[in-house]
């Protein structure tokens, strides 16, 4: 990777450390706002998921439209839009209007990592795009690490501090994008024609499943699913199984963050270009139903933390290598492909959320160990859909 194409990745990385960083500083501090509205804990349960839910639709909404207008635009619309969604949160003084914001926010971020995604594919060579992605996602997992801790922190003074701290924050990285960022996609590539494989709704989603990359992004929302099992339901396991207070959980989510941010961004490049994405995916999905195991099996409190680590850090480098290889294998738009790829993301993570959250109910080790099972099956996919093949010559339409 050049000096020029590293200079815009980290413009990018910064792009969305302050997208979810600004996230992440309302985390701790919905609970409270929710609560001065009167409203219920189920509520909290609706503002989380009002936001995944847009960003999974409009995921491949706005990555199709950064393939016809560049990304670079669209970055610029996703970066107003998260400062607009913040101020909205910090005006709300009704919960159908923090609502509404959520909403906007899920929307509008969708404008971010989409475009980001197909950015680091329309400027990387195929060795370096699994690191790139995962720089990224380095990038993003820093950003929501951070957050709540200074959210926390500002709120101390009004609980609508941290929302116009961060719109402000926003505002200047908008800047950022106009005057410092290149456009990655050159208008002779740009698609100017719609066609079939380019439709969007239900028909669109179906064209995308038959073709080329359909097994993997079918295979990524298999694997998020499993993989939501530990995301949703640890601090209840942690609590129920051996009675850990916030101390003791705060520390083992903060190796979880310090292992995701260290193995996205400088672990996912090296294991990708010395293994090959698919390599990476099979192994990783293989660690990962053993992680589920051995985090079964932790019983003290060294062991736990030691089992954490080794767990998040076959997370980490799944996804980017998952990512590289949709993105290498598309015959359509960056844009498109890395939009669809979000949108399974967060579909199997709703999906695995649910389902974690309810066999909790039944037992407190089962959504592990249906975690363990559904991770060994994305594994025998995982053989048969990610093979190193030659890299397809992706189909621009242009003008």
């Amino acid at each position: 990777m050049n000096g020029g194409n590293r200079r815009n990745l980290l413009i990018l990385s910064l792009i969305l450390i302050v997208a979810m960083f600004g996230y992440g500083m309302i985390i701790p501090i919905l609970p409270f706002y929710i609560e001065k509205m009167n409203a219920s804990g189920s509520a909290l349960g609706l503002l989380i998921a009002i936001g995944a839910f847009m960003e999974m639709v409009f995921g491949p909404l706005w990555g199709s439209f950064s393939d016809r207008v560049g990304r670079k635009p669209v970055l610029m619309v996703g970066m107003f839009g998260s400062a607009l969604a913040l101020v909205m949160m910090g005006l709300s003084t009704q919960f159908w209007m923090l609502l509404a914001s959520r909403a906007v926010s899920g929307i509008l971020l969708a404008a971010l990592t989409s475009p980001a995604l197909a950015y680091v594919g329309d400027s990387s060579a195929d060795k370096d795009r699994g690191g790139g992605i995962g720089f990224l996602g380095g990038a993003s997992e820093l950003g929501i690490t951070v957050g709540p801790a200074l959210g926390g922190l500002l709120a101390s003074e009004a609980l609508s501090t941290p929302f116009f701290v961060g719109a402000g924050i926003s505002g200047v990285t908008l800047l950022l994008i106009f005057f410092f960022l290149p456009e990655s996609l050159p208008v002779e590539k740009r698609k100017t024609k719609s066609s079939r494989k380019d439709r969007d709704g239900l028909k669109g989603v179906l064209d995308v499943i038959k073709g080329p990359v359909g097994m993997l992004l079918l295979l990524l929302c298999l694997l998020s699913f499993a993989l939501a099992g530990f995301e949703s339901v640890f601090g209840l396991y942690a609590l129920k199984k051996f009675n850990y207070g916030t101390e003791q959980v705060g520390s083992i989510l903060s190796v979880v963050g310090i292992v995701s941010v260290v193995g996205k961004t400088l672990l996912a490049g090296p294991a990708t270009r010395r293994w090959g994405d698919a390599t990476v995916v099979k192994s990783s999905a293989l660690a990962g139903g053993i992680g589920y195991l051995v985090l079964l099996s932790a019983s003290t409190y060294p062991t736990i933390l030691l089992a954490t680590g080794f767990f998040i850090l076959t997370k980490t480098l799944l996804r980017p290598a998952l990512f590289a290889l949709i993105s290498k294998r598309s015959t359509f738009g960056q844009g498109r492909a890395m939009g669809f790829s979000s949108a399974f993301t967060s579909l199997g993570r709703i999906g695995g959320a649910l389902w974690a959250g309810s066999i909790f109910d039944v037992g407190v080790n089962y959504p592990y160990l249906s975690g363990a099972a559904i991770m060994a099956l994305g594994f025998l996919m995982s053989l048969w859909v990610a093979r190193e093949k030659a890299t397809p010559e992706v189909v621009i339409e242009g003008k």
